[in-house]
């Protein structure tokens, strides 16, 4: 039996009339059956980056700095030629620090300049003390891996304090070093922050503290620029910042050796 409720019949004439909307045509249906159930979420327009990228990068500039280094090493270039190298990979490494560059003849460029210096001042500390740069190389290995284990067992954590402690660190170490270069100009030894003394292990040890936990920054880097998916070539300059700090643990862990290393 039919309702003669007037209040449901009511509503009934409006959902025919108005909620139904126009009968669609046989081409409308047939697009509708046609059309898939599920659409998959669309991809970014750009790969992003894996650790695999950050890894394969690493290698490729580490590699290329070595070479280089034993380049300049095996024909020992002359020391103007060296410091050359040094200006321009001061310059190149400028630019792709401040520019946040990703660009791979940049980021080789440096490596070989780099490289170039290394090979020789490397080649100038071993006619020191022999065997001086083998510990320095076994010393940044050993910091490498130390720094990654305590990153990844979370034993320091990078916070923003931490992060800015760290760069105001190394603000205030960069202008010692520049005063005591400054004062070294009238007095022999400077503030004696590079000399064989208490106060020049300190500071030595100080500096390879610091290039570590720049190392620590380069990973949490790293992990962050995978969890949320750059681009894959920002793992150039994941490489060019780990190069970086090893280049600069190296650097001290080669002076502070020589303190306490001499020749035969």
């Amino acid at each position: 039996m039919e309702s003669k409720n007037p209040v449901f019949s009511r509503s009934r004439q409006q959902a025919a009339a108005g909620w139904a909307g126009p009968t669609p045509s046989p081409d409308q249906l047939q697009n509708m059956y046609d059309a898939p159930s599920y659409a998959p979420p669309s991809r970014p327009a750009y790969r992003t980056m894996t650790l695999d990228d950050v890894v394969v990068r690493g290698f490729l500039t580490l590699g290329t700095l070595v070479l280089a280094a034993a380049a300049a090493w095996y024909f020992n270039v002359p020391p103007m030629v060296a410091i050359g190298a040094a200006i321009v990979a001061l310059v190149l490494g400028l630019i792709v620090s401040f520019t946040m560059s990703t660009n791979p003849a940049l980021i080789l460029g440096y490596a070989v300049a780099e490289g170039v210096f290394l090979g020789k001042i490397s080649f100038v500390f071993n006619g020191m003390a022999s065997g001086i740069v083998l510990q320095a190389v076994l010393g940044t290995a050993f910091a490498f891996g130390a720094v990654l284990t305590v990153y990844a067992l979370r034993i320091v954590r990078v916070t923003p304090k931490l992060v800015k402690f760290v760069i105001a660190a190394a603000i205030a170490a960069v202008g010692l070093m520049l005063v005591n270069l400054l004062v070294g100009l009238f007095n022999d030894g400077g503030l004696g922050l590079r000399t064989d003394s208490p106060l020049g292990w300190i500071f030595s040890v100080a500096m390879i503290l610091l290039g570590c936990f720049f190392l620590l920054l380069d990973f949490d880097s790293i992990e962050q620029g995978v969890k949320q998916g750059a681009p894959e070539k920002f793992a150039w300059q994941c490489a060019f910042g780990l190069t970086l700090s090893l280049v600069w643990i190296y650097l001290e862990i080669l002076r502070f050796v020589s303190y306490f290393t001499s020749s035969d």
